[in-house]
């Protein structure tokens, strides 16, 4: 079970994880990176280094997710030494299951490839992103980010897209099926048993 953030202020408390910062050299743009249907999460995470990844999981039709968006994209730019991941949760349901996402948007940071701590605020913006990162690992964001109209474009949506929830249409037909069957079920067997019929006839 991994432990959540306190609402309260830890900050003059020490880091909780212990972050091996990237080095930065040679990088231009500091973007968030969204991994597709094909790709796996671990295989972005490095379990023999204590560098640390925050990862989102989130559904393009999630309005939470939706409004978490731009203030999401633009920390990448906040904090350019850690690594900054998105998942569509519907199309990684394995890894939804394993890491405990019942509800989206959903954010875990990684220490390699470990989850160390949820972040569990009802206020998602950038500021309580940046306190969670800092309270978390002790690293400090850049003073002078803020949400851009960029941030607003991408590269995570924030502009919510209408889709059909396969997984959950599969759901409701797999339950109703198996009702429509315990029923047909029951009644046949009722046939069978000794002693139902003749009550029947009478």
């Amino acid at each position: 079970v991994l432990p959540e953030e306190q609402n309260g202020t830890d900050s003059a408390r020490a880091p909780k994880v212990n972050c091996e910062e990237r080095n930065t050299t040679g990088i231009e743009r500091f973007t968030l990176q969204i991994l597709n249907v094909s790709q796996d999460l671990m295989e972005f995470l490095n379990p023999n280094s204590s560098d640390c990844t925050l990862v989102l999981f989130y559904t393009p039709w999630c309005r939470f997710s939706a409004s978490l968006a731009p203030h999401f994209n633009s920390l990448p730019r906040a904090f350019p030494t850690l690594r900054f991941l998105a998942l569509d949760a519907s199309q990684h349901s394995s890894l939804s299951t394993r890491f405990g996402t019942v509800a989206v948007p959903n954010i875990l940071l990684f220490q390699g490839a470990k989850p160390m701590a949820r972040f569990n605020h009802t206020d998602r913006t950038l500021e309580t992103l940046k306190d969670f990162i800092f309270n978390q690992t002790g690293i400090e964001a850049k003073s002078d980010v803020a949400v851009t109209k960029e941030d607003w474009e991408g590269p995570l949506p924030s502009v919510l897209t209408k889709g059909i929830d396969w997984l959950l249409l599969f759901s409701v037909l797999f339950l109703a099926s198996f009702v429509l069957y315990a029923t047909l079920r029951t009644e046949s067997i009722r046939w069978l048993i000794p002693g139902q019929e003749h009550e029947h006839q009478e």
